[in-house]
């Protein structure tokens, strides 16, 4: 994904601010009466925190750098610890003060070329290793290599329908990295997920509509039919091959309940993070 230098600005700023709460309107929908005033009661604002101690300012400080490396493109450029010397210094001077060693409006412009670099060549060890890791995925056994890459393996055969990729279903999942790292997880969250399999990654949509209602698979998901070299978030890589186990609980009456309008589905679940 190309990222231009405005994107590093605003993730700053992000770091900054905290996003308000989304509104919702009353759930049974009653009309409001806007003609009468009313008055709001008197609210007794919190009391300020307390000063912070030597050692939360320190602590405060360190999380304000990972916020940075979290919220913009920092992290995902890959860099060096030789290379995060350099940004650090750039930092310091500005913040500082002091005069810069290089001409910002020269310089400026080429760091969006340098982040785009640094972010395919990135992307690029992570399809070696993925690739590397779907190979061996592809010789376990009852595992199938489809045409798209997408390695399939059914570890509990379902017993009930199989959905069309227009259809919407309910599924538990888990998602990790090849390393092992979980990224996303329906079972922690304590509740199923619900989507329509055209609505979602390639690999979900190929893989969920190889399974029965009841059944278990693993889905091995190499970038080109996951995220591709653009990654997810702060957790999911440019062109990392990703893992879930999916566990197929239902396909959802495509009739909507009363309430809803037609047509409306539920938002895919990746990423969630």
């Amino acid at each position: 994904m190309k990222t231009t230098f405005r994107s590093i600005l605003i993730g700053s700023a992000l770091v900054l601010t905290a996003c308000p709460s989304e509104s919702k309107p009353d759930a049974a929908g009653a009309a409001v009466n806007t003609n009468t005033a009313v008055t709001p009661p008197a609210v007794t604002p919190p009391p300020p925190p307390p000063p912070l101690s030597a050692e939360d300012k320190q602590k405060a400080m360190y999380a304000f750098g990972a916020l940075i490396a979290e919220r913009t493109p920092v992290k995902a450029a890959g860099f060096s610890p030789e290379d995060l010397e350099e940004v650090v210094k750039g930092m310091k001077d500005a913040t500082l003060g002091k005069e810069l060693a290089v001409k910002l409006e020269e310089y400026g412009p080429k760091v969006e070329q340098l982040l785009n670099e640094k972010q395919t060549a990135k992307a690029e060890g992570e399809k070696k290793k993925g690739t590397e890791f779907a190979a061996k995925a592809a010789k376990e056994k009852g595992a199938t290599k489809l045409p798209s890459g997408l390695i399939y393996v059914e570890t509990v055969a379902g017993k009930g329908k199989q959905p069309a990729a227009t259809d919407t279903v309910s599924v538990h999942y888990k998602g990790t990295l090849i390393d092992g790292t979980e990224f996303d997880s329906s079972y922690k969250r304590g509740q199923p997920t619900e989507f329509p399999l055209n609505g979602v990654i390639k690999c979900w949509t190929e893989g969920v509509a190889k399974m029965k209602v009841g059944g278990k698979s693993k889905l091995v998901c190499p970038a080109d039919i996951a995220y591709g070299d653009r990654g997810a978030g702060a957790n999911i890589p440019g062109g990392a091959t990703l893992v879930f186990e999916v566990e197929l609980l239902a396909i959802k009456d495509p009739t909507p309940p009363p309430g809803m309008p037609t047509g409306a589905t539920p938002p895919p679940p990746l990423p969630t993070k």
